[in-house]
């Protein structure tokens, strides 16, 4: 089983410098999730990550350093690119850009693509990845379309039997991941909302984001895009009004549900109603939901603005039909 290691333990850098450096994937907590880091320029570092997780190969992974330059010695910043960086850099916000020739992140960690997906995260990551003094890919620390882990103790019981070292911060303060942004000349496409509203980098970039439905069968450009993804393995019944009995509920706002007298267990992602409180809440949640036994769990309606995107994209991927 993984060594599980307090990030203020003296200890805890240098020995994960040390599993970094031999190639081995380390458990890292993020501002988001947690994430399952290894080396982005060495191919066998992160060929360990996919088989960690389970990963299919074709799904890309996030690059992320430790500040601006790193990021351009591998990847080009348009002028949008560095007003976006200035503005969110440390913080949830990853932007897909075109790779340089003279970069390093292996095209393993791109899936082939000629764009990288780069993002620098706040705290203990920054200094771990500064120490390192390379990109590191840094996946969510989870069997791959599993729901993603926000304290140690969730990737323990997922991934604690195929890697060496998981670093405790403590619970994850955002709860979901990044948002993603393809930056194209002048253009915005959101290809994943997460841990920063759609809302607020639009007032930065002065203009429309333009959103990206993924579909069945499309090519995967970044970091969660496939249809099924953060699922349980119970099913999920999204925007509900009415529980069966039995069932899982997920609610929000304080508002109680018909029949619900009659759920196995109820959850409230917010009960006053805090869109930053119920993403925070969103993935320890689905786990708890999620427990031996369950068969179904039943969410009511979520707000869609704000942060609310991202926590209904997460939902409909958790609940999309299963390969």
């Amino acid at each position: 089983m993984a060594r599980i290691l307090p990030i203020l333990d003296p200890a805890a850098i240098p020995l994960a410098l040390e599993a970094l450096r031999r190639g081995e994937p380390v458990a890292v907590p993020t501002e988001t999730v947690y994430g399952l880091a290894a080396d982005a320029t060495n191919p066998d570092a992160i060929a360990r990550i996919y088989e960690a997780k389970g990963r299919p190969r074709f799904n890309p992974l996030i690059s992320h350093v430790s500040d601006l330059d790193m990021a351009k010695t591998h990847v080009t910043f348009s002028p949008l690119a560095e007003r976006l960086a200035a503005a969110f850099w440390p913080g949830a916000l990853t932007l897909v850009l075109p790779l340089k020739d003279s970069g390093r992140i292996h095209p393993l960690a791109t899936a082939g693509l000629s764009t990288a997906a780069v993002r620098m995260p706040e705290g203990f990551a920054r200094d771990l990845i500064a120490a390192f003094g390379d990109p590191l890919a840094a996946p969510s620390a989870n069997q791959s379309g599993r729901v993603s882990p926000t304290s140690a103790r969730h990737v323990a019981e997922d991934l604690g039997d195929r890697i060496g070292l998981i670093l405790d911060g403590g619970r994850c303060r955002i709860g979901v991941e990044s948002t993603i942004v393809a930056v194209e000349d002048d253009r915005l496409r959101l290809l994943r909302p997460g841990g920063i509203a759609a809302e607020a980098i639009e007032v930065v970039a002065g203009f429309p984001i333009e959103r990206h439905a993924a579909r069945s069968g499309e090519a995967v450009m970044a970091p969660g895009m496939l249809v099924s993804h953060y699922a349980p393995n119970a099913a999920v019944r999204l925007n509900v009004t009415e529980v069966r009995p039995g069932e899982t509920v997920i609610r929000f706002g304080g508002t109680p549900l018909a029949g619900e007298d009659q759920a196995g267990l109820i959850l409230d992602l917010s009960p006053s109603g805090d869109l930053r409180e119920a993403a925070a809440n969103l993935f320890a949640f689905l786990k708890r939901a999620d427990a031996p036994g369950a068969g179904s769990i039943a969410v009511a309606p979520v707000p869609g603005h704000g942060l609310g995107e991202a926590i209904n994209d997460r939902l409909s991927r958790a609940a999309a039909p299963r390969d």
